[in-house]
């Protein structure tokens, strides 16, 4: 159907599935399709939700005569962009076009055509002018009005007026639009695998795939709506190109959630919701959902059930990328991945997995606060060390294993009967055992080293770019804050880190974390339980995990980073009732006064990382969140995360144009020493936080290089 006479299919628009799994639909697709024209959306986005209300977009259609483009405009329920909604916002379509050239998506004063006349790019430092309708059928680029106002991922529903169907692979997909991108939820990137069996790739063909609300999150504990019918991602892309067009294509941003192996989910209230990196910064993002607990780790010896699941789905919704994203905007070629927590220690395992490698599925890695592990501080273990050191399959086996059997009532004579028997109790039944597998083990196909290997350009390893880093006090969310009142530091060291009295001692004996008195000794002595608890489970690991890999030439490039800036995060010790985890709560400040001090939590920098952060408790945390979400998507675009000044100015990003020129350049790690960034707003370069703390905790840059684990 030509764009001359698109009309929007109603019937077949308004008959939305509101299911929350993925509906796959034998009904003829939506008609607002990119079939003969490429959509591209442009909104000035400041990452600012409260201030949207005052900018308006605008959808960019391939080049025709006047009269089909304001056909063309109709069939997506849009009218022309007029000259006056222009000059109205005259900043945002100043910056939104000059953009385009400078992207090479238009050329030097390019015309479009609006209503009633032709309005004219800026040719370098110009400004937008406009002139009459050129007589004949010239063609030219078509700007329509975006009539959205659907700001966030929060409040972003397809309706039948903002729907777009999408072919790829032999399907057709039907998503639909906010104000900031095209989104794609729910789509099903593997065939439903049996329970402790592979995932494949989706490969069914001739479906028209509902894509236009979340599916249910894959089977954790204390969720009856999760489920194994689970492997579902999510797309936000701003631009989605003509059928079978390559050109223009973005770079990708593919996120993996967090939740230790046993929760989370890719879903629009997760947090890694690319939506305004999409629209801001001209990247598609993506975020899938994989396998979890001991439905997604459980490893047998001796048995085909080698564990992995999980993160063999991650392998297989890369692999879905490389062969669809192309459809949706985005280059198969040039991928990153991003994940936080259990998200990093996937990405450190995606780093090493021979399937990865071989296919060259990623460019760049970024994990965001890496449970790398440490030392045993004497009593209670590092609980960390499981997220970077794997298992054998005998070894996880042995702590999660015939437990699992046991407590599902599987108590069968012969292990191929318990195996048949636990294939059939309910999943929420074994996600809620008192023993699950949260294990990567080292499987022999997906993962088959014991840990990272970073001290040699071996071939084991991904030779790409890579972030590693910290928020600055990650080690708050895994100790203890004493619920009794605490009599001295020693006291407070041995409740907060369960730790023996001695250890506790040599810790203070050390003078290497400071006791800072406020007259709280129960809070005095948690920070520096949290600073020890940072270092030995998260810091120390990764410190020398970047220079390893960056000097030996494992990776590519490697840069590091302690974020300092942050909100809330993950609270089991119920700081946050207190202002202290997003700073004490005052007149002015309702959600927090980020001057004063707060611990900058695990998992609290996903709002800035990903320029969601909401709410802004100053004006501070706006300019952090465009900084540092510029960061990211920079690394993303190039595998350097340094935006070029030239860039930002054409995008009139003057805060961040400010940041970037106090901050100085972010520097790739070239030493024992660094650099680093503490991500704020500015950033300053630094050496590696904590370097003779890691030495005292045994877990020394040396010491890693030399062999240690």
């Amino acid at each position: 159907m030509g764009l001359g006479n698109l009309a929007i299919a109603a019937a077949a628009l308004l008959a939305n599935v509101a299911s929350t799994q993925p509906v796959l639909d034998a009904r003829a697709a939506a008609s607002v399709t990119n079939a003969n024209t490429s959509l591209t959306l442009l909104y000035q986005n400041n990452l600012n939700a409260t201030d949207d209300v005052n900018h308006i977009g605008a959808i960019l259609l391939d080049a025709m005569t006047q009269s089909a483009g304001a056909a063309a405009c109709a069939a997506i329920g849009e009218t022309l962009l007029s000259e006056a909604a222009i000059k109205s916002h005259s900043s945002d379509f100043f910056h939104s076009l000059s953009y385009l050239e400078y992207a090479g998506q238009a050329n030097s004063g390019q015309q479009f055509f609006v209503q009633n006349g032709v309005l004219v790019a800026p040719e370098g430092t110009g400004s937008l002018s406009f002139k009459p309708i050129p007589y004949g059928n010239e063609k030219l680029p078509i700007l329509c009005t975006q009539s959205s106002n659907q700001n966030e991922a929060s409040n972003a529903v397809a309706t039948a007026a903002n729907e777009i169907s999408v072919a790829s692979s032999g399907n057709t997909y039907v998503g639909y639009r906010n104000q900031k991108s095209f989104r794609f939820e729910g789509i099903p990137y593997a065939n439903q695998p049996g329970r402790f069996e592979y995932s494949t790739v989706y490969n069914q063909t001739g479906q028209t795939i509902q894509a236009t609300a979340y599916g249910q999150d894959c089977t954790q504990a204390y969720d009856t709506a999760s489920g194994e019918d689970c492997l579902i991602m999510q797309i936000q892309t701003p631009y989605v190109p003509k059928a079978g067009s390559q050109k223009n294509l973005k770079k990708v941003l593919v996120s993996i959630y967090g939740g230790g192996f046993t929760g989370g989910n890719s879903g629009p209230n997760s947090g890694l919701d690319s939506g305004n990196l999409a629209s801001r910064e001209d990247i598609v993002g993506v975020e899938f959902n994989y396998r979890l607990s001991t439905l997604g780790f459980l490893a047998i010896p001796g048995t085909d059930i080698k564990g992995n699941y999980g993160i063999g789905d991650q392998v297989t919704a890369l692999k879905w990328v490389r062969e669809n994203i192309a459809q949706f905007g985005g280059d198969p070629n040039h991928v990153t991945i991003i994940g936080e927590s259990a998200g990093a220690g996937s990405v450190r395992a995606l780093l090493g997995s021979p399937p990865v490698i071989e296919n060259n599925l990623i460019v760049g890695g970024v994990a965001q606060s890496n449970l790398g592990g440490g030392v045993d501080l004497g009593l209670t273990g590092n609980y960390g060390t499981t997220y970077s050191s794997y298992l054998t399959i005998d070894e996880s086996y042995a702590v999660a294993g015939q437990q699992i059997f046991e407590e599902a009532g599987c108590n069968q004579t012969t292990l191929a009967a318990q195996i048949a028997c636990l294939k059939t109790v309910p999943a929420q039944t074994i996600v809620n055992l008192a023993t699950v597998a949260r294990y990567v083990v080292q499987d022999g196909t997906i993962v088959n080293t014991e840990q990272l290997d970073v001290t040699n350009k071996n071939g084991s390893t991904a030779d790409v770019n890579v972030i590693f880093g910290t928020t600055a006090n990650d080690g708050a969310s895994f100790s203890t804050y004493p619920t009794v009142v605490v009599t001295s530091e020693a006291q407070g060291l041995e409740l907060g880190l369960g730790i023996s009295a001695e250890y506790a001692q040599a810790i203070i004996d050390s003078g290497l974390f400071p006791f800072y008195n406020t007259g709280n000794l129960t809070l005095d002595s948690f920070n520096v339980t949290q600073r020890v608890a940072t270092d030995n489970t998260f810091r120390c690991i990764d410190e020398a995990t970047v220079y390893a890999g960056a000097t030996s030439g494992a990776f590519k490039s490697a840069y590091y980073y302690t974020i300092d800036r942050t909100y809330e995060g993950y609270d089991p010790n119920l700081l946050g009732a207190s202002g202290l985890s997003q700073g004490p709560t005052e007149p002015g400040y309702p959600y927090g006064d980020p001057e004063l001090p707060y611990f900058r939590l695990h998992g609290s920098d996903l709002g800035f990382t990903y320029g969601n952060q909401n709410p802004l408790r100053d004006a501070r945390d706006l300019k952090a969140s465009q900084l540092i979400s510029g960061y990211y998507a920079q690394f993303a675009k190039t595998g350097n995360p340094n935006p070029s000044l030239q860039y930002l100015k054409i995008r009139g990003y003057t805060n961040t144009t400010t940041g970037v020129q106090e901050s100085g350049p972010w520097l790739a790690v070239s030493s024992k020493t660094g650099p680093t960034k503490i991500l704020d707003y500015p950033a300053p370069t630094v050496e590696f936080p904590d370097m003779p703390q890691c030495a005292f905790l045994n877990y020394s840059i040396t010491y890693y290089v030399d062999g240690g684990s």
